[in-house]
């Protein structure tokens, strides 16, 4: 344990209650009757409500101008330590430490007010944060900048495009002068361009500013760049705080197995949002229609998903990743909208998609599927790691070829035309 930590956090634990009644604003005379019919409420009371505790026994010390990732599959805790932290949930138990002012960023719009404009949500913001106004002064070229919603910034936040609202969010947070920040996956919003820049700026946050930042993220290049230290959590507690890449390597060996099928249609841990989709099933099929995790790169293959729309829906979009196995490098992404018919909303039912992947584009090698799914720039359903892996093989592998450097393999046609003869 640290004698001057940033961050303490000691035997941390948050429980929730699935089912049974929901606690609400009483009044004294509420509490009266409440107790009276206690005995015939435990009577009738078809089933108990069930405890579930989404973080357990959670302990950490982060130094000044640290910067941790947090990693773990959705549901192992990750945002409710954030929330904890960000003091917008209390803890069930343990306790939490902070030394320094805190800039979170969890959700789009959160901390923003919609009838206020860009420019006075900054100054709100500040003053959140315990800042004078001389201090947020100092800073505003900076956000609105880093932000580009100048024309905007006298706008009320209500007329914001969920990106203009990340943008602004981001840059409050980052150029804020907090001693800590708290960044959860709510970058993965914003397009590209936003997003290669705003982890720039954590990086000058924290290596040129000195500031304590926790980083939750599902990209685990950025962990590894970003942060020489991260946490892995799994149902709720820590299992591995070491450097970035040994905890990368052990999130990533979880599912080291070679996987070309996943049957979820009988389990409660599908991909799901819960509202409007669940997934079924997924399966990498080669050229012969067979599941099968080893796939030449001289064939096509195809990604197949099996869904179930629960509520008719619009404009949401379904889609896989694809990485190296050592989640490195993104190999590509590919999504679509299944929301994309003639009046452009999918009705509740069961579906089935398939992808085809061209032959001639795989290196040989060992690759990763996840899947995600979000209502773009707005809201991501759910996001799952790591669900297949499968090997990339080469024909010629069977006389012992060696592999070429890089990721692809393109066919490329040479054209050579005589310039000259020997002088």
């Amino acid at each position: 344990m640290s004698d001057n930590p940033a961050i303490r956090v000691s035997h941390l634990g948050k429980k929730y209650t699935i089912g049974g009644p929901q606690e609400k604003y009483r009044t004294f005379r509420d509490a009266i009757v409440n107790s009276a019919k206690a005995p015939f409420r435990r009577l009738s009371s078809s089933e108990p409500p069930q405890e579930f505790w989404a973080l357990k026994d959670v302990s950490f010390d982060v130094e000044p101008g640290e910067v941790v990732g947090i990693i773990g599959r959705n549901g192992a805790g990750k945002s409710t330590l954030l929330k904890i932290l960000s003091r917008i949930t209390s803890p069930t138990e343990g306790t939490v430490d902070l030394y320094g002012r805190v800039g979170s960023l969890l959700e789009v719009g959160t901390g923003f007010h919609p009838e206020l404009t860009g420019r006075e949500n900054i100054f709100l913001s500040g003053s959140i944060l315990g800042m004078k106004k001389r201090e947020i002064d100092s800073k505003l070229d900076e956000i609105v900048k880093f932000s580009e919603i100048e024309k905007f910034l006298d706008t009320p936040a209500k007329r914001y495009s969920s990106g203009m609202y990340v943008r602004l969010a981001f840059a409050v947070a980052s150029h804020l002068e907090t001693e800590i920040l708290l960044i959860d996956e709510v970058l993965a919003v914003g397009d590209a361009q936003f997003q290669e820049k705003s982890l720039g700026k954590m990086g000058d946050v924290a290596t040129k500013e000195g500031r304590t930042v926790l980083f939750v993220s599902h990209n685990m290049a950025a962990v590894n760049k970003l942060c020489p230290r991260s946490l892995l959590l799994h149902n709720g507690g820590i299992i591995k705080d070491d450097s970035s890449k040994e905890v990368i390597d052990l999130y990533s060996n979880q599912n080291s197995i070679l996987k070309a099928f996943i049957d979820w249609s009988q389990k409660t841990n599908a991909p799901t949002d819960g509202e409007v989709i669940i997934v079924t099933s997924i399966s990498i099929l080669n050229r012969n229609g067979i599941s099968n995790s080893t796939i030449y790169a001289e064939e096509p293959f195809w990604i197949v998903l099996e869904y179930e729309i629960l509520k008719p829906v619009k404009n949401c979009w379904l889609g896989f990743s694809i990485n190296t196995y050592n989640n490195d490098v993104l190999f590509f992404s590919g999504d679509f909208n299944f929301s994309n018919l003639s009046d452009n909303k999918r009705n509740p039912g069961k579906y089935k998609s398939m992808c085809k992947i061209p032959e001639n584009l795989f290196n040989q090698g060992t690759y990763s599927i996840s899947l995600l799914c979000q209502f773009p720039s707005i809201k991501i359903l759910f996001h799952e790691e790591n669900v297949l892996n499968f090997e990339v093989l080469t024909l010629t592998d069977l006389i012992g070829s060696l592999k070429q450097p890089g990721i692809i393999r393109p066919i490329l046609n040479w054209d050579t035309i005589k310039i000259s003869d020997k002088s």
